[in-house]
C-alpha cells in the first residue's frame, strides 16, 4: 500500500485520481485549501485523508508532502493566470523534491511539449520542465479535451436550446476524455513507477468531430440537438487563451493514438464520448 498525496482532490482530475487509488487499496492524502467543503468531506467518507495545502504557503505544502510516497500533481491557470499557474506549479514540485518524493505524476495537456502557442498549455509546458529538471522520478500525463465541459458552463446553457454551441468546424475530429479515465490512468501510473517514470503520455478515450458530438447529445438528452459553429473573435473576446486553443484545434488539430492507448492499457475502462454521455444525469444538469 502507497501513500500518495493528491492535489486539486476536490476537483475533476484529482478527485478522479483519489476516488482510483482508494479504490486500489492505497492511502490517499486528498490536499486542498478547503478541507471543510462538501467535497473534502465526501473523500474523507470514502477512506481519504484529508489535508489543508496552498500552494502560494510552502509550509503548507511541506508539511502535507512530508512523508508520502508519491504525489499527483495538478494546476491550473483558470481563475488567476498562467503567470500564477507557473509559480504555483514550480512551489509544488520544489516542495516534492524537498519531501524526497519517490514519484510525481502531473497532468498536463495533450500537446503542449509541442509548441502550440496556446497560453495555458505553454504554462503547463513550463511547469513540465521545472519538474523535469528536479531530480525527481517523474511522470507526465497529458490529457486531451475534457469530455466533462459538455457538461457545464456556456457548452451546457446551449444544450437547454438545442444548440451545441463548439468553434470548430463540424467535420474537425477532436480527440476526448472523461477526468474518470484521467484518474484511473493516473493511478496507474503511480503504482507502477517502474513501467511509467520518465515517460511522458498523451491520453484520450475517443475521437469525435462536432457533429458527432451533437448526435450523441440528441440521443442521450432524448431531444433535437444541432451544432454551431462560434466565431474565434466571440470566444476571443471572453478569453483569447481559449480563442488560441480553438484556433489550434481546428488547424493542426489535437491527435492523440486512441487505439494505441486502448491496446496498451485495456485495464483502463475507457470511456467512449457515448458512453460518457450515457452516464450523465442530463434531467438535473438541465434543470428540466
Amino acid at each position: 500500500m502507497l501513500t500518495i498525496a493528491v492535489t486539486g482532490a476536490t476537483g475533476a482530475q484529482g478527485g478522479a485520481t483519489a476516488r482510483a487509488l482508494l479504490a486500489a487499496g492505497h492511502q490517499v492524502r486528498a490536499l486542498t485549501r478547503r478541507p471543510g467543503s462538501p467535497a473534502a468531506e465526501t473523500l474523507r467518507t470514502l477512506g481519504a485523508e484529508v489535508r489543508h495545502a496552498d500552494f502560494d504557503d510552502a509550509g503548507s505544502l511541506a508539511a502535507a508532502l512530508t512523508g508520502a510516497d508519491a504525489l499527483f500533481a495538478v494546476t491550473t491557470p483558470f481563475g488567476t493566470g498562467t503567470r500564477t499557474e507557473i509559480r504555483q506549479g514550480t512551489a509544488l514540485v520544489d516542495a516534492a523534491a524537498g519531501a524526497r518524493l519517490g514519484h510525481v505524476v502531473l497532468t498536463s495537456a495533450a500537446h503542449a511539449d509541442r509548441g502550440t502557442g496556446v497560453p495555458h498549455f505553454e504554462s503547463k509546458w513550463a511547469v513540465e520542465q521545472h519538474l523535469r529538471a528536479s531530480g525527481l522520478p517523474w511522470t507526465v500525463i497529458a490529457p486531451a479535451a475534457f469530455m466533462d465541459n459538455y457538461a457545464s458552463g456556456w457548452t451546457l446553457d446551449g444544450l437547454r436550446t438545442g444548440v451545441f454551441a463548439w468553434p470548430m468546424p463540424a467535420d474537425r475530429p477532436l480527440t476526448l476524455i472523461p477526468a474518470t479515465d484521467i484518474g484511473a490512468f493516473a493511478a496507474l501510473a503511480l503504482q507502477r513507477r517502474e513501467d511509467f517514470a520518465g515517460l511522458r503520455v498523451d491520453i484520450a478515450s475517443d475521437t469525435c468531430t462536432p457533429a458527432r458530438i451533437a448526435a450523441v447529445l440528441s440521443s442521450a438528452l432524448a431531444r433535437p440537438v444541432t451544432h454551431a459553429q462560434p466565431p474565434l473573435t466571440q470566444v476571443g473576446s471572453h478569453s483569447a487563451d481559449l480563442a488560441a486553443m480553438f484556433a489550434y484545434f481546428t488547424g493542426t488539430g489535437l491527435d492523440v493514438d486512441v487505439a494505441g492507448l486502448r491496446r496498451a492499457h485495456p485495464e483502463i475502462a475507457w470511456h467512449t464520448f457515448a458512453d460518457w454521455a450515457a452516464e450523465q444525469n442530463w434531467t438535473a444538469l438541465l434543470g428540466r
